[in-house]
C-alpha cells in the first residue's frame, strides 16, 4: 500500500512533543505505510522509532493495540511504547505520534543476502514463534510482509509496524495485497491465525522468487489468482522445494494455529534436504559459538565463586 502522507521530517530536526515536551532529534526515515511514517530518532543518547500519523483516531487505535499486547505477558517481550504525544510539523499542522523502542536489525531480505539463504530455516522458525505468541494473546498481525520483519544476530526476529494488528475474529485492519489471501481468492480478510500463515507462505516466495511472484501479479486476471499458482513456484524452486509441502498446507489453511505450523517447520529443519549436505549451516555455527561463550562465562564465574 502507498500513502498520501506528505509531511517530511529532515535529518537533524528536533521535534518537541506538544503536551509532554519530549525532545527528539530526527536521524532518518525508517519506513512508511498506509497510515503514517516511521523515523529513527534520538533522545538522551538512546535511539527510538517514532511513528508519525496523519489521523489521530487511526493512530490511537494502533496505540491501543500495543498497550493491550504489553499487558499480556504471554506475548513474551517488553512493551514497544515509550511515549505518546502530538507535534507541529514543518507545515505548521498538528500531527499525532508515538515513540517505541528501536529494534536494531536488518530487513529480512537484506539479512539473508548478507548471511546466506542457509539462515532461512532458522529465521522462518523464529518468525513463526513470534506469530505463535501473538496469536496466543488473541491477536493477528495482519500486515505480515518482508518490510515488517527485522532480523538481528543469530537469526533473532522482531515484528515492526503494528498498524495491521487486529483482534481475532474482526476484519484485518491493514494489509498488503500480494500477501493477502483474499487477493489470491483463498479466503476472507477475517483475522485468524491462518491469515498470518498464508501471508508467511507468500513471504517465503517473495524472499526467494520475487521476479516470478511479480510476474504472476502482472499476468493473472483477478478471477484466475489462486494458491495453486504459488505452490507451482515453490515446487519448482530449489530453495523452496523442501518446504513446498508445508506451504501447501499453509495456503490451504490446514494448520490449526501457528504453534502447529511452527512444530511442522521445525521438523523440516532436521530433514537432510532442507540444508546443504556439504557444509555446516552458518546459523548452526553461530549458535555453537554463542553456546561456547556462554559455557565459558559460566565456568569462569563458578570457579571464581568456589575459590
Amino acid at each position: 500500500m502507498t500513502t498520501s502522507f506528505k509531511v517530511d521530517l529532515r535529518r537533524g530536526m528536533v521535534v518537541v512533543g506538544k503536551w509532554k515536551q519530549g525532545r527528539y532529534r530526527v536521524e532518518r526515515l525508517l519506513g512508511e505505510g498506509a497510515n503514517g511514517k516511521v523515523y529513527l530518532v534520538q533522545r538522551d543518547r538512546s535511539w527510538y522509532a517514532m511513528k508519525l500519523g496523519l489521523d489521530a483516531l487511526d493512530l490511537q487505535s494502533e496505540i491501543n493495540v500495543l498497550q493491550s499486547i504489553a499487558k499480556q505477558k504471554q506475548y513474551g517481550q517488553e512493551s514497544f511504547l515509550f511515549d505518546v504525544d502530538d507535534l507541529y510539523g514543518p507545515d505548521g499542522k498538528e500531527y499525532p505520534f508515538y515513540i517505541m523502542r528501536y529494534v536494531l536489525g536488518a530487513k529480512l531480505d537484506d539479512y539473508l543476502k548478507q548471511h546466506g539463504s542457509e539462515w532461512f530455516p532458522l529465521v522462518g522458525l523464529n518468525l513463526l514463534g513470534k506469530l505463535t505468541k501473538l496469536h496466543q494473546a488473541g491477536w493477528v498481525f495482519g500486515d505480515l510482509k518482508v518490510e515488517n520483519v527485522l532480523v538481528a544476530d543469530y537469526g533473532h526476529v522482531e515484528l515492526v509496524d503494528f498498524g495491521g494488528v487486529t483482534a481475532a475474529g474482526k476484519a484485518v485492519r491493514q494489509f498488503t495485497e500480494i500477501y493477502d489471501r483474499g487477493y489470491w481468492n483463498e479466503g476472507s480478510r477475517s483475522a485468524d491465525p491462518s491469515y498470518d500463515l498464508f501471508s508467511f507462505g507468500v513471504l517465503c516466495i517473495q524472499l526467494h522468487e520475487p521476479k516470478r511472484l511479480h510476474q504472476l501479479t502482472v499476468e493473472l486476471l483477478p478471477q484466475n489468482r489462486s494458491a495453486m499458482e504459488l505452490i507451482q513456484i515453490a515446487e519448482s524452486s530449489s530453495v523452496l522445494k523442501p518446504v513446498a509441502g508445508w506451504l501447501r498446507k499453509a495456503f490451504a489453511g490446514q494448520y490449526s494455529d501457528a504453534g502447529e505450523a511452527s512444530a511442522a517447520w521445525r521438523l523440516l529443519m532436521h530433514r537432510r534436504d532442507t540444508h546443504r549436505p556439504s557444509a555446516t549451516p552458518g546459523w548452526l555455527k553461530g549458535l555453537a559459538a554463542l553456546s561456547a561463550v556462554l559455557l565459558g562465562t559460566s565456568v569462569y564465574w563458578l570457579i571464581r565463586n568456589v575459590l
